[in-house]
């Protein structure tokens, strides 16, 4: 038997923007240190040693999206053996850890899964791995197993679970039933009364015992589940979820498809449990809880970035790409990308979804991306753009491949700042350095690849009538991506039915 860890990590994240972006969730992004949290959460069960090993392959459950970013993040820190299971759509947590249970079983044993969100940040690794082996014992002998945090404060932002006495021979308690976020008041008497944990999303089951339940709780959604991974296409290191089994699979969290009705399953013979712990966990579920969990100044000011501030204290400050000056500031948060700025005081950053829908509303991009985009084979950045025109920064990775492409209202020129350049334009194959350039026209196919050892770097200028990003043919690509973004998988189901 193996612990398997399980990284979910298919939130779109919103509620931190305008670093977050729906297809750059802030699972991706480097909030407290170097590592991402999607990096950190997987990095945590590194180090763990317990009552059974630690399986050497990641489970992760994410968006199709943002896959290679995720997969490369990961890859970055050393999980270079992963299964990667993409979701066509969200279909909440329930639908996920069954996704990674029918998974573990097809690869493994038994395996005891631990299901852990990539977007939370906790400061104590070791008190995790204390609350871990607490609970394993658990798992091995078929309970459901949560992860209560020691609450420091009444919270009306997360769910509540009231605990009971103390198992026999264990650290763990019995877990008496799940409470809503609950009023400030109430949220007193909870921690008054030291019967209650903040509920953290985090979990522990073995893999069998998740099926069992969730096929007797919810027989739909065991069936879409299996039906999508049995017809699941496996596409280079991603295992893809077959899109029309998943979307007849209904939605449901773990907590409401399962753990709140084991009470009423007696005939399952399935316990539920609480291990609680207190390692300075947060979920990170706005700027104000950032600014909480952050170092900080002598005068309570948590900086990142190009920042110069005078005379303001308890200030979130993050600059991404230019100098910031804050001047008497209190109580306030300022978020600075290259495309976007927020400046909200603390006590307003729950209600970043009304900026979020009325950007919406209005077709505003900067809801969906960043101005640097990630793609496969590197990234680009729209540097400048204007009517007819558009600059690019464009880098490719060492044996990186755009696509064989074709645009039918844009030309481009290609400039090589670092690196070597394999070009091909229409028939003509060309090797490009430093220095050295070359003019794609409108409606010639081409492909910019990386032959070399080191990033290349190459600014794009595009001219033409229409700049979008659909407007490419693909012919032929690496990454299975085709002319209209679709994988070839999509496109060939699609041609079989017409």
């Amino acid at each position: 038997m193996l612990l398997q860890p399980v990284i979910l990590s298919g939130g779109s994240g919103t509620r931190l923007w305008p670093l977050s972006r729906e297809k750059h969730p802030k699972q991706l992004l480097s909030l407290f240190n170097d590592e991402t949290m999607l990096q950190a959460t997987a990095s945590r069960v590194r180090t763990f040693h317990g009552e059974v090993a630690v399986s050497d392959k990641l489970i992760v459950v994410c968006n199709e999206e943002y896959r290679f970013i995720t997969a490369e993040q990961l890859q970055t820190v050393g999980f270079n053996n992963c299964t990667l299971l993409l979701e066509p759509i969200g279909r909440n947590t329930a639908p996920a850890v069954t996704l990674a249970a029918l998974s573990a079983l097809e690869k493994n044993e038994d395996s005891v899964l631990l299901i852990m969100p990539a977007d939370h940040n906790i400061a104590d690794t070791a008190k995790f791995h204390q609350a871990v082996a607490t609970g394993l014992p658990q798992a091995i002998n078929g309970a459901m197993v949560t992860f209560g945090i020691v609450p420091n404060h009444p919270n009306t932002g997360y769910g509540y679970i009231q605990v009971g006495d103390k198992l026999a021979n264990s650290e763990a308690v019995e877990l008496r039933t799940f409470v809503e976020k609950p009023s400030a008041a109430v949220a007193q008497t909870y921690l008054d009364s030291g019967n209650y944990v903040w509920n953290s999303g985090i979990f522990m089951m073995r893999a069998s015992v998740w099926l069992k339940a969730i096929q007797h709780f919810n027989p739909a959604m065991f069936s879409a589940c299996k039906s999508s991974v049995e017809n699941a296409n496996i596409d280079i290191d991603f295992v893809r979820i077959h899109k029309d089994h998943f979307s007849a699979c209904p939605s449901d969290s773990i907590d409401y498809a399962v753990m709140e009705k084991l009470a009423s399953a007696p005939q399952l013979n399935i316990s539920a449990c609480v291990v609680p712990f207190d390692a300075g966990w947060s979920d990170v579920g706005a700027w104000d809880a950032v600014w909480e969990v952050s170092d900080k100044d002598g005068d309570g000011n948590s900086l990142r970035g190009d920042v110069i501030v005078e005379d303001s204290r308890n200030c979130l400050l993050v600059s991404d790409s230019r100098l910031v000056a804050c001047l008497g500031l209190d109580d306030v948060i300022v978020v600075e990308t290259p495309d976007a700025v927020l400046v909200t005081n603390k006590a307003n950053t729950s209600n970043i979804k009304r900026v979020i829908t009325r950007l919406k509303d209005q077709n505003y991009a900067q809801t969906d991306n960043h101005r640097k985009v990630y793609r496969p084979w590197g990234h680009y950045d729209s540097v400048d753009k204007g009517e007819h025109f558009q600059v690019k920064r464009i880098v490719v990775k060492p044996g990186g491949s755009l696509s064989m492409q074709m645009h039918q209202h844009r030309a481009e020129h290609w400039i090589v700042v670092t690196g070597v350049a394999r070009v091909t334009r229409g028939e003509d194959v060309m090797t490009l350095k430093a220095n050295e350039s070359t003019y794609i026209p409108l409606g010639v196919k081409h492909r910019l690849e990386n032959p070399g050892t080191v990033d290349l770097e190459v600014i794009e200028v595009q001219s033409g009538t229409y700049l979008g990003e659909d407007d490419i043919v693909r012919f032929g690509d690496i990454y299975g991506r085709h002319e209209d973004g679709r994988h070839e998988n999509e496109q060939q189901e699609e041609r079989k039915l017409a």
